[in-house]
């Protein structure tokens, strides 16, 4: 059988290549002085990577993998959220993978998708531009939902570290002057902890990020029932033992004490 072909993609949105450096600059501040705010790690991406998401779009469009997911749209959110299908997956799958670290970490499938909705919902009324159609909102939303997907491949974790690293990893897989200055927030408040030793460290980070697939593109839905070593097999990554000998690195900075 043919693959489905892929219908019209609109014309990227109006204004989607406007920058606003202020809000981002500030929007990082915030993000620095509380690392759980996600939603400022959402506004710096809305307030400058608007034109490198269109970028990065049009590249998966472009491509063979793309093409197939954009022509069948397989709703990866539904997915995720099937708790009983992830259940019943074997013990070394990706699917109970994924579900023992959204229970480990009290989170929801959804959340960060919800987060993002929100989010955009309130850029577009006080901007009055639209930020998606159709085509770049299933896509956003696929992004989004593979932020937590890496975080279970790559073995980074949800604490400081970890997320300061999978910003790293990103930059090496989509680039970009959203997510670039996000990381380099993340790099300086980690070289205030570990010191220029994270130089070395975060370049094994971007070096894995830039030889593995680009995971946006991979069929998640296809890879939850496999095991999880496989899956980074056809990921392209290696072990986090194999890319960190020393260890990934930990950190959890306590919350300021309240006055």
């Amino acid at each position: 059988m043919a693959p489905a072909s892929v219908p019209e993609i609109p014309a990227a949105p109006p204004g989607f290549a406007r920058m606003d450096w202020r809000r981002a600059f500030s929007a990082l501040q915030a993000l620095l002085s509380d690392p759980d705010d996600t939603a400022k790690a959402l506004e710096v991406n809305l307030a400058i990577g608007r034109r490198d998401f269109e970028r990065s779009f049009q590249r998966f469009a472009a491509s063979s993998a793309g093409r197939t997911l954009l022509a069948e749209r397989p709703s990866l959110a539904t997915a995720l959220s099937d708790r009983a299908a992830l259940e019943r997956m074997s013990r070394e799958s990706l699917g109970r993978a994924y579900l023992e670290y959204l229970d480990c970490n009290g989170f929801s499938a959804t959340g960060l998708v919800e987060l993002e909705h929100e989010t955009v919902s309130r850029w577009e009324r006080e901007s009055g531009l639209p930020v998606s159609d159709w085509a770049r909102a299933w896509f956003r939303e696929r992004l989004i939902l593979t932020h937590d997907l890496a975080h279970v491949v790559t073995g980074y974790g949800t604490d400081d570290a970890g997320e300061a690293t999978l910003l790293v990893f990103s930059q090496a897989q989509l680039g970009g002057r959203g997510n670039g200055l996000l990381t380099t927030g993340a790099t300086f408040e980690m070289l205030r902890y570990w010191g220029p030793s994270y130089l070395g460290y975060a370049f094994r980070v971007w070096r894995r990020g830039r030889q593995a697939k680009c995971l946006v593109a991979l069929p998640w839905e296809e890879l939850l029932p496999l095991r999880l070593a496989t899956v980074r097999r056809i990921a392209g990554l290696d072990t986090p033992e194999e890319a960190h000998p020393s260890g990934v690195l930990r950190l959890r900075r306590e919350p300021a004490a309240s006055s």
